[in-house]
C-alpha cells in the first residue's frame, strides 16, 4: 500500500536534489541534514552534517547538531570528536549558544567539554577586543549591514548577526531555492518555504523566528 508523502518527506527529497545539483553547497547539506534529523534518521544525518563540517570548518551550528546527530545513532566517540572539534571552533569565534550547547551534549554522554588551548583564548580576546564585526553563520569578520533587511524580530536578528557579505551570499543562494523549487512567492506556501530555506540557511535564532510568528498572529 502507498503512502501519501508527507512535508517532511518533500523538504527531504528537495533538499537531496540541491545536495546532488550543488556539492559544494554546504548549506545544502546542512539542510539535509536538519530535515532528515527532524525524520528520525540520525546516521543520514550525521553523514549530511560531516560534509557539511568539511565545506564550512567554521560554522559551529553544524557541529552541534553533527553531534547530537552521532549520539542518536550511537556513535559516541565519532561524537566526541566532531564535539570537541566543534566546542574549540565556537569558543575560538564568540559563538557562545552553539558552544554551550555542545558543552553539554558531551556531558550528556559522560564527557567534559576540552580546555580550550591559550592560542583559542587569545584569538577570541582579540577578537573581542577589536570590536570587528563577527558574522555567526560564518565566523568570518565583515561588515554590519546598516540597518536591518526587514522589519520584525528576525530582521532585527539578522541584523544583529550576519554580515552584509554573508547576507549577499544568501541573496544568490535564495535565488537559487526559488529556480530549483520553482517557487512563486506570491503564494503563502511558497513563501513560507524560502522564509524556511533562509533561516535554515543564516542559523537564525528560533527564538527570533518565535517572536515573528507571535507578531504575525
Amino acid at each position: 500500500m502507498s503512502t501519501t508523502p508527507t512535508d517532511l518527506d518533500r523538504r527531504i527529497a528537495q533538499f537531496e536534489r540541491m545536495a546532488s545539483a550543488d556539492p559544494d553547497n554546504e548549506m545544502a547539506h546542512f539542510s539535509l541534514g536538519n530535515a532528515l534529523l527532524q525524520a528520525g534518521r540520525p546516521v543520514d544525518a550525521a553523514r549530511s552534517f560531516e560534509t557539511c563540517v568539511r565545506l564550512a570548518p567554521g560554522m559551529s551550528k553544524a557541529y552541534q547538531l553533527a553531534g547530537q546527530a552521532m549520539i542518536d545513532a550511537g556513535w559516541a566517540d565519532k561524537a566526541v570528536e566532531v564535539l570537541s572539534k566543534g566546542y574549540e571552533v565556537a569558543a575560538g569565534k564568540g559563538d557562545r549558544m552553539p558552544q554551550e550547547s555542545m558543552a553539554k551534549l558531551l556531558r550528556s554522554i559522560g564527557r567534559e567539554p576540552p580546555r580550550l588551548s591559550a592560542e583559542v583564548e587569545s584569538a577570541a580576546a582579540k577578537l573581542r577586543e577589536s570590536g570587528t564585526f563577527l558574522c555567526q553563520r560564518t565566523g568570518r569578520p565583515g561588515h554590519q549591514m546598516a540597518k536591518p533587511p526587514f522589519k520584525g524580530p528576525i530582521g532585527a536578528w539578522i541584523h544583529a548577526n550576519i554580515s552584509e557579505e554573508t547576507w549577499q551570499e544568501w541573496i544568490r543562494q535564495g535565488t537559487k531555492v526559488i529556480n530549483e523549487l520553482r517557487l512563486d512567492l506570491s503564494r503563502e506556501h511558497d513563501a513560507v518555504t524560502y522564509d524556511r530555506h533562509m533561516h535554515e540557511y543564516l542559523g537564525i535564532d528560533e527564538a527570533a523566528i518565535r517572536g515573528e510568528a507571535a507578531q504575525t498572529r
